[in-house]
């Protein structure tokens, strides 16, 4: 009878200790967060291993507890590194808390935009990495740096090829803005650069130039014949008055109208009261700008005045009488819409 009794104790012993060693390997091998999709997680400064537990539970982690017992005996509160961290992606939390531990950070793809001015990419990139808006600031104002890599403060934004980048969220700024530049070193290749000087203009130009185009244009197809306008006037000695650079120089990109009262705003940036092109882009234009400077339209436009159709589209003209024609139906257009 002894015996019988030791014998269902050490059986339903062993059943517990397996019962508890499956569920310990089932919670070590399922996926830390459920689903297999990426779940990124940011760890600061001055994150500790339970502020970086909080974040974790915050993103609907399962079994804690065994990463806290990882955390105590893997000493992950002398491990603690800055950065970003997939903890799902299906992982396991043995492989999460090795990532984190090991500060293995998942990369972030750095999708430049179309922006307008420093401070809109300076906020871009603060939402995007992790030194804040103030910090890129700073670095955007650093003339020694600056001219080590080829810029000025006008010019910043030429170093900027809008394109997807790979980059830690913990890099600093000025690496970055250094990748930035051997981007930039290697997108103006020999051959760029040979197109770029048999229309007169250096690479920043053609992206000051690329920026202009842009703002004056969506329609694709359109690029290559308002590039080549445009340097029609550059090339005749004529102030290229290309209304987006008044936007750019009043600093209001909501302006729907021009007006004559908006022509006089004293500005490098006004081309209607400058010659030639503005100090630097007015804002990072797309790779198909840039291309269409570099393989634009050579044609005999002199002017260009937006559709009265509304329809993204310029109508082109050679002489001043046909763009006063133009700009007539525009102008009519807009009253009619009560667009002021």
């Amino acid at each position: 009878m002894l015996k019988s009794k030791r014998s269902i104790i050490i059986t339903a012993a062993l059943a517990l200790g397996a019962l508890v060693l499956l569920t310990g390997a089932t919670v070590l091998l399922r996926s830390f967060v459920k689903g297999s999709e990426p779940c990124y997680i940011y760890v600061d400064a001055d994150d500790t291993p339970d502020s970086v537990c909080h974040k974790l539970c915050a993103a609907d982690a399962r079994g804690m507890w065994a990463f806290k017992a990882m955390s105590q005996v893997g000493k992950y509160a002398d491990h603690v590194h800055r950065g970003r961290y997939d903890v799902g992606s299906g992982q396991n939390v043995v492989s999460a808390f090795r990532r984190l531990r090991g500060g293995m950070q998942t990369p972030v793809d750095v999708v430049i935009p179309m922006v307008n001015t420093k401070v809109d990419l300076a906020q871009f990139l603060a939402r995007t990495l992790e030194p804040d808006t103030a910090q890129w600031l700073v670095l955007f104002a650093d003339s020694a740096l600056l001219s080590e890599l080829g810029a000025n403060e006008a010019t910043l934004m030429t170093l900027f090829i809008p394109n997807t980048y790979e980059e830690y969220w913990t890099v600093k700024p000025e690496a970055f803005l250094k990748k930035m530049k051997r981007e930039h070193d290697a997108f103006w290749t020999d051959s760029r650069r040979q197109q770029a000087a048999a229309l007169g203009l250096s690479p920043a130009e053609v992206y000051t130039l690329a920026s202009i185009v842009e703002k004056e244009t969506a329609h694709g197809p359109e690029k290559p014949r308002v590039a080549g306008m445009y340097w029609n006037r550059l090339q005749k000695g004529m102030r290229l008055c290309a209304d987006p650079t008044v936007k750019f120089a009043l600093g209001d990109f909501t302006l729907r109208r021009i007006l004559h009262g908006h022509l006089k705003v004293k500005s490098p940036y006004n081309t209607y009261l400058n010659e030639g092109l503005p100090p630097g882009p007015i804002c990072l234009p797309s790779l198909e700008s840039i291309k269409a400077v570099l393989n634009l339209e050579h044609n005999d436009y002199l002017f260009m005045c937006a559709s009265e159709q509304f329809n993204g589209q310029h109508n082109f003209a050679t002489t001043d009488t046909e763009h006063m024609e133009n700009a007539r139906r525009y102008a009519q257009a807009l009253n009619e819409r009560g667009i002021q």
